[in-house]
């Protein structure tokens, strides 16, 4: 068994998730304790700004690398703050830029800085591998949940509601089906922001002072990323464009709030599964929110929960889920399948510094 540490930062940029895990990367054996280490406002705005660069941002771009040191530094304090030993530290990074249908896909952070600040290995650049053989470089977390889930009545789907929302879908027979299925938090967390002047919608209460616009919400949900068949995936501003030609601008900000959570919970419902979920798990920022949890009992029709009523933890579920790839990742497991990303056969991924 190892001890791990996985570091997740995520696409809402509001930091960086820890979380101690005791797994061979098959079993999970022990948890350990979790934390989150916030980025401060002045990054957050930098790394946003970064996302609009990123597909002509060169490697040395002094914006990028103060950037990089910056959310480096608070991983190592991430680390630090845990207070414990670890054999291996699954570091995600940043993403800054997510194009797999042009085998791209950027992850930043000094990982040889972080292994030497720690004294710990670091497995780190996940996603690469997946996207040179042609899969889609996300989601991740599918054969972590299956791992979380095996004792569990199934069919069961897990919907991840980050700045991007993405769902696993593990069968009667523990088939793994994953794909993004959607904006999450991050149109209505940019909205709030605009609107109202915070980071974003707490307790759903300005999406809860507005009506949804139905005509807003039908061409939102006519974008054809919703056709395609997964496994599929999105970058943050994917849907910039799409938002910006809806009349979305043209709501108040309740309403506006009201129909991008009607979108998100609509973007859930079209997904098609194999089969009906018996229940639906819902981790990520998404899972506060009580308007996108009540938009996603009415849409979907079924049990909809956080985590916590099984027992997850949903703050640091992403984070442990680094050090489960972590440890993959030194006994050469696969990451990723053919259901999850669409790569023709099980990948390993992962490259390890000491």
């Amino acid at each position: 068994m190892l001890r791990t540490i996985g570091l997740m930062s995520g696409t809402s940029l509001d930091g960086v998730d820890a979380a101690y895990l005791e797994t061979d990367g098959e079993r999970i054996v022990a948890f350990g304790p979790t934390l989150t280490i916030p980025y401060d406002a002045t990054l957050r705005t930098d790394l946003r700004r970064l996302l609009t660069r990123a597909p002509t941002l060169a490697a040395d771009d002094p914006d990028l690398t103060s950037a990089v040191a910056r959310l480096t530094d608070a991983h190592i304090a991430a680390v630090a703050a845990l207070g414990r030993p670890a054999d291996v530290i699954g570091f995600h990074g940043q993403t800054v830029l997510h194009q797999p249908q042009h085998r791209r896909t950027w992850q930043v952070g000094d990982a040889a800085r972080l292994a030497a600040q720690t004294g710990m290995r670091v497995a780190f650049d996940f996603r690469s591998a997946d996207v040179a053989a042609g899969g889609e470089g996300a989601p991740f977390a599918p054969v972590y949940h299956a791992a979380l889930a095996a004792e569990m009545p199934k069919p069961l789907a897990v919907l991840n509601v980050g700045g991007v929302a993405n769902v696993t879908f593990i069968g009667r027979d523990g088939t793994l089906l994953a794909f993004d299925t959607g904006p999450g938090n991050g149109p209505l967390d940019d909205w709030t922001a605009r609107h109202a002047g915070a980071a974003y919608d707490q307790d759903g209460a300005l999406a809860r002072s507005g009506r949804v616009d139905a005509g807003v919400l039908d061409r939102l949900l006519a974008d054809p990323y919703f056709a395609r068949t997964p496994p599929k995936s999105l970058d943050r501003l994917d849907f910039a464009r799409r938002l910006e030609a809806s009349g979305l601008d043209q709501l108040s900000p309740g309403d506006g709030a009201a129909t991008l959570v009607a979108f998100t919970a609509g973007a859930v419902a079209t997904s098609v599964l194999p089969e009906r979920p018996l229940r639906w798990l819902v981790t990520g920022g998404g899972r506060r929110n009580p308007a996108i949890m009540a938009a996603l009992r009415a849409a979907l029709g079924a049990a909809v929960d956080p985590v916590e009523a099984v027992g997850w933890d949903g703050d640091a579920l992403e984070a442990q889920c680094f050090g489960f790839l972590a440890a993959r990742t030194l006994a050469g497991l696969p990451l990723s399948f053919p259901g999850t990303t669409g790569v023709p056969a099980p990948m390993t991924g992962g490259r390890v510094v000491t």
